[in-house]
């Protein structure tokens, strides 16, 4: 394999290890290229929200409006599964690539739409698209950014959540007001083929793995047709069909069928998607269903608050966005803040029962809302229910990770994304139903009282508040009612977490974990990896500490000092690259004149851990030795600072072992500083 070129790069083969040597500069592309394409994927769940209504009045099919989002979502949770393990199969390149290219055709002929069937059908395939897309762009970080690096690295991809959680509703708007609502979809066509050509470009071929991945399909299916029919029978209940009726029993019987052959499935399954024994663990248990009620509330506001703003207040898509900020802001700071909180004080639990509590008074307020309501008034309110969504969606993928062992630190995670994303298509769906239900037994009332009203402008905001005020006003009523039924409906929903909040425990947190309580991407869903990166990104929050470096050389009891052991792991990271040991190629690689870097490897020779002169270095076998001192130094603090997980592990000890000798072989920046000229 071969790095792409650029200014101080150097050609060399593959590592053993699989992670090539990249500059500065090209890493930034490699990121800049897989944000791009995770802000793709991020934005498509939120963009639409303020578009619904306008889409509702071009296409019709009011009653499926919940599937528009619901479909994305539901695909979306599927390819995530799927496309980590095919990219350990064929490659993650090639999975990103192709993962772009479905989301961008699918983006095309959503916006080509003609109806509503059309328009749910390719928003699934866009779904999957997007899924590939976030689970290699997580993936991709940890085969091209250094350990060193990774946190902060992953910490901003993570930031890609927060940031379109606020613009997802804005850019809808303005593409619906200024151009047409087909623009949400159509934008992504050329930021798409963007990605594809810079990816060709900038992502390195890191080799698939040498051993096939277990893939548990069976597993895929159920799940997937439980969790379809039964959001089906949901959406379809009351409106298309009558909640007795064969259609709605069957699907509930195929959803109930689906999953008990999944739980079969999953028990038996080699490498399951959801292990059985997870739920065994009661904060697992209470943390998923928590997860899922945090999605259900966040999406089902997020959708139907601009159906609100728009029917009933007559504002702009782009407006409407707007005024939704007040929830996504209380969202955004309070999950900071409450990461923050636990990340010093390694206390979590209180930060849910708050959050459920505030959750239920913010949607309770909300269904108070009118035709009357004040903006500051209406703001408040949104500011409780984004507070409450914030301070419980923050914590509880770290508890997860606290209380889980090596072996299921992937699977738990995503286990917890998995929920939560479901929550998000099921509470789109079930506000759907309610919506299109009370709606449709309180319209057609309203229109008789409408005297003089053109019932063709019923479905669209912008027609129906053309109309004189006082000829509209049941209308209006009509779906103030309405929404103040769908907000109300929610609150069990909201109590019910409050209740399992209460029965959440309280575990002491590791170092690991509080090291990462405060990153955003871990409650905005980002998706989840294997255990082995999860670990990995786990220790690189934990090497950013102040001083690692220095402890840690001090306490190896090594020859080696800061500038000896820079030099020495330089080399050494080089050689097994089969790449230029020289001088010059060590300076172009930092930037840096040959000068400064010359006493240092000067020194290192005459010390006796390195052999050659500066046209080409080796490491002596006093160097390798020393390194060896120094990795397992390394090693014995990754296991002090992991003791209170599983230390009798096998698997985690191998993996740790594999750590160390990367953050000393592999990753020569991990530990010393480039040294000073003398």
């Amino acid at each position: 394999m071969t790095a792409t070129s650029g200014p101080g790069a150097d050609e060399h083969a593959q590592p053993e290890a699989g992670h090539p040597e990249l500059s500065l500069r090209q890493i930034n592309l490699i990121f800049a290229t897989v944000m791009l394409g995770m802000l793709l994927s991020a934005l498509d769940q939120t963009i639409v929200s303020t578009a619904l209504p306008t889409i509702v009045a071009d296409v019709g099919g009011a009653g499926h409006l919940s599937w528009v989002v619901s479909s994305y979502l539901l695909a979306d949770t599927v390819a995530t599964v799927l496309a980590g393990k095919f990219g350990d199969v064929f490659g993650r390149k090639l999975v990103f690539q192709v993962s772009t290219l479905l989301f961008v055709g699918a983006s095309a002929a959503c916006g080509f739409a003609g109806d509503m069937v059309w328009l749910i059908g390719w928003r699934a395939v866009q779904g999957i698209g997007a899924g590939g897309l976030a689970v290699t762009a997580t993936a991709l970080i940890g085969d091209v950014i250094p350990l060193r690096s990774r946190g902060r690295y992953q910490g901003a991809l993570g930031a890609v959540f927060g940031v379109t959680t606020v613009l997802g509703p804005l850019v809808g708007g303005l593409f619906t007001d200024h151009l047409s609502w087909r623009w949400a979809f159509f934008i992504n066509m050329p930021l798409g083929i963007l990605v594809v050509i810079v990816a060709s470009a900038t992502l390195p071929r890191v080799a698939a793995a040498t051993v096939r991945p277990t893939i548990d399909y069976l597993g895929i299916v159920f799940v997937t047709i439980g969790t379809a029919t039964l959001t089906l029978g949901l959406s379809w209940g009351g409106t298309e069909y009558a909640w007795g009726s064969v259609t709605i029993i069957g699907l509930f019987v195929v959803a109930v069928v689906a999953l008990c052959i999944f739980v079969y499935v999953e028990h038996r399954a080699a490498e399951p998607i959801l292990p059985l024994r997870l739920f065994r663990g009661q904060v697992f248990s209470v943390s998923v269903i928590l997860a899922f009620i945090v999605g259900f509330a966040m999406l089902g506001a997020m959708t139907f608050l601009p159906t609100y703003l728009q029917y009933v207040r007559g504002i702009s898509a782009t407006g409407s966005g707007v005024r939704t900020l007040p929830m996504v802001l209380g969202l955004l700071v309070t999950s900071i803040v409450a990461g923050s909180a636990v990340g010093r004080t390694g206390r979590y639990r209180i930060y849910p029962i708050i959050g459920t509590l505030l959750m239920a008074l913010g949607l309770y307020l909300l269904s108070r809302m009118d035709e009357h309501t004040g903006f500051w008034e209406m703001a408040g309110y949104m500011v409780v229910l984004g507070a409450g969504i914030g301070l419980s969606m923050q914590i509880l993928t770290i508890v997860v990770q606290n209380t889980s062992s090596f072996q299921d630190l992937g699977v738990a995670t995503s286990g917890v994304t998995f929920f939560r994303t479901l929550g998000s298509s099921f509470g789109a769906a079930i506000f759907g139903t309610i919506y299109a239900n009370v709606l449709a037994s309180k319209l057609p009332g309203a229109i008789a009282a409408a005297h003089g009203f053109d019932p063709a402008a019923v479905s669209s905001p912008k027609a129906l508040h053309a109309q004189p005020p006082d000829v509209i006003a049941p209308i209006v009523r009509a779906y103030a009612q309405t929404v103040h039924e769908v907000f109300l409906y929610a609150v069990p929903v909201a109590l019910v977490a409050f209740v399992l909040a209460l029965c959440l425990k309280e575990v002491p947190l590791r170092g690991t974990a509080q090291a990462g309580a405060s990153a955003v991407g871990e409650g905005f869903g980002m998706p989840g990896t294997d255990s082995t990166r999860q670990l990995q990104l786990a220790i690189a929050r934990l090497g950013q500490r102040e001083g690692l470096r220095e402890r840690i050389i001090a306490r190896a009891g090594s020859s080696l000092d800061s500038a000896n052991a820079w030099c020495a792991m330089q080399v050494q990271f080089r050689v097994r690259l089969d790449a230029d040991t020289s001088l010059g190629a060590i300076a172009r690689r930092y930037r840096v004149p040959q000068a400064v870097l010359a006493p240092a490897f000067e020194q290192a020779v005459a010390r006796g851990f390195l052999t050659g002169d500066p046209t080409a270095y080796g490491v002596t076998e006093q160097g390798r030795t020393e390194l060896g001192i120094l990795a397992e130094e390394v090693r014995g603090w990754l296991a002090h600072e992991l003791s209170d997980w599983s230390p009798d592990d096998e698997q985690l000890r191998t993996a740790l072992a594999a750590v160390a000798r990367r953050m000393v072989e592999d990753d020569p920046d991990m530990l010393p500083e480039v040294p000073a000229k003398a």
